[in-house]
């Protein structure tokens, strides 16, 4: 495994904590000042496309903080600039976005896909976490809500981001999907926000249709502890369920990352290692591209094999009796689930089912003050992921071999359920057996209300190689 363990998070490692040392400027400077110095000097160093920041724009200082950092960004942009920027972001609270890529957040337990319903927010429940509030109060998979209200205010498009961020007491109006629009019910469900720690295994089950032994597992988040703590309590679960399927002979296998929009490398690293065929921890999983001025620093700090991931020895693997590998995805599948896929293609044939994905084959870290003279922080674009193959051309996302979409108008059935229809294509492509129509398309005025996932939802993150300036 290489020394700098990449939990670029497609997600993959942990953020680096990039530490900004004193000097005789800094001491003085305050306010958007001294962050703007602070995103200066670790743009200039870490940022893979710096040598793209537009001319002048690292002197020009005088901008609030979130816009100096945009400012020195090289845009991604379809015609101009089509191999540009589309995921590095500034952050009002650098500590609060590493928590929450641990899976820790101020939440209601009910993770919904929002759709802007003429102004307003409205979305569907694409799953709820065990034993939390919104499970306890009725909310399931599947739930439409029309409107949705947070400490007595309606959440809309310009909104909606601040609201979920810091609300706490959440009504939600029950809703149904008529001729592409939603409309309310007189149902509501009342629900209030805690902070709560997500499990990122939902579900792991085997189903036997004759010779046929399918191992299926939902995974939706990457990382390998809970926040606040040193045991890799994740990664020691999912040990346990590839055991499991390992005892259980299964020789089909269903990885579902619908809604896994990525987390740390690393733990990509350790994934993959369970579902591999013929790999060991001399293999490469796949290698990190940084840019001229951060390469040779590593390498310094590193060796030679610093931007290099292996696979692990992993008594659990199953990989020896799969042929293939199906991998349910859609619109909301990212970084360390697509790093996941690219991966194991070298090694085995990997059948997609369900929606174009994301897209996203690079990766951030967390760069925040030690000092804590300020909350903010930043998560640049620092590196480019590739394959054993040295293939990384998926930034169009990776196209279905088999397209099936969910769509609010058909039934949500719960995961694990052989008529939910993503699962059920699987199930059909493995024994010949259908056991529920294909997904219906989405209406054309539903799909054009889809709002992306927010930021955090979508990352690839490295661990703190420890550099400091």
């Amino acid at each position: 495994m290489r020394k700098l363990i990449s939990k670029i998070a497609l997600f993959s490692a942990f953020g680096f904590l990039v530490i900004l040392s004193a000097c005789k400027q800094k001491d003085v400077l305050q306010g958007d000042a001294l962050v703007n110095e602070f995103v200066a000097v670790n743009m200039d160093f870490w940022y893979y496309w710096r040598d793209k920041i537009p001319t002048g724009a690292l002197d020009n200082k005088t901008l609030a903080s979130e816009n100096y950092f945009n400012s020195l960004l090289y845009t991604f942009d379809k015609q101009a600039r089509p191999d540009g920027d589309r995921f590095s972001r500034f952050l009002t609270n650098a500590e609060s976005t590493e928590a929450s890529l641990l899976g820790e957040s101020k939440t209601t337990g009910a993770r919904i896909a929002l759709y802007n319903n003429n102004g307003n927010i409205a979305g569907f429940v694409m799953y709820v976490y065990p034993d939390s509030p919104a499970q306890k109060s009725g909310i399931k998979r599947g739930d439409i809500f029309s409107k949705i209200t947070v400490d007595g205010e309606i959440a809309t498009s310009s909104n909606y981001g601040q609201l979920f961020e810091k609300g706490t007491n959440y009504v939600y109006t029950l809703g149904k999907v008529d001729s592409g629009n939603f409309v309310n019910t007189d149902q509501t469900k009342s629900v209030v926000a805690l902070p709560l720690q997500e499990d990122p295994m939902l579900l792991d089950t085997v189903y036997v249709k004759n010779d046929k032994k399918i191992g299926y597992l939902v995974y939706n988040r990457f990382y390998s502890k809970p926040n606040n703590s040193d045991q890799p309590l994740y990664d020691q679960k999912m040990a346990r369920i590839f055991g499991k399927f390992k005892a259980a002979g299964i020789n089909e296998f269903v990885l579902d990352l619908r809604y896994n929009g990525g987390g740390y490398i690393s733990t990509a690293v350790v994934l993959g290692s369970f579902i591999a065929k013929g790999v060991t921890d001399k293999t490469v999983f796949s290698k990190d591209e940084y840019n001229s001025k951060v390469a040779p620093e590593l390498e310094k700090k590193q060796g030679k094999e610093f931007n290099i991931n292996y696979f692990q020895n992993k008594a659990e693997n199953v990989g020896s009796n799969l042929q293939r590998v199906y991998v349910l995805v859609s619109g909301r599948t990212a970084s360390a689930s697509e790093l996941v896929i690219n991966a194991l293609k070298p090694f085995m044939e990997v059948v997609i089912i369900g929606d174009v994905t994301v897209g996203k084959n690079v990766g951030s870290i967390v760069i925040k003050d030690d000092k804590k003279r300020f909350q903010q922080g930043m998560m640049p674009i620092v590196l480019k992921t590739f394959n054993s193959a040295g293939k990384s051309d998926y930034t169009a996302g990776f196209v279905p071999s088999v397209t099936v979409k969910e769509s609010l108008s058909q039934p949500f059935y719960a995961f694990g359920d052989l008529r939910e229809p993503l699962l059920s294509e699987a199930y059909f492509q493995i024994t010949g057996t259908r056991n529920a129509r294909r997904g219906i398309v989405e209406t054309i005025e539903l799909d054009k209300k889809k709002i992306a996932p927010l930021a955090v939802e979508t990352e690839m993150i490295v661990e703190n190689p420890g550099i400091t300036f």
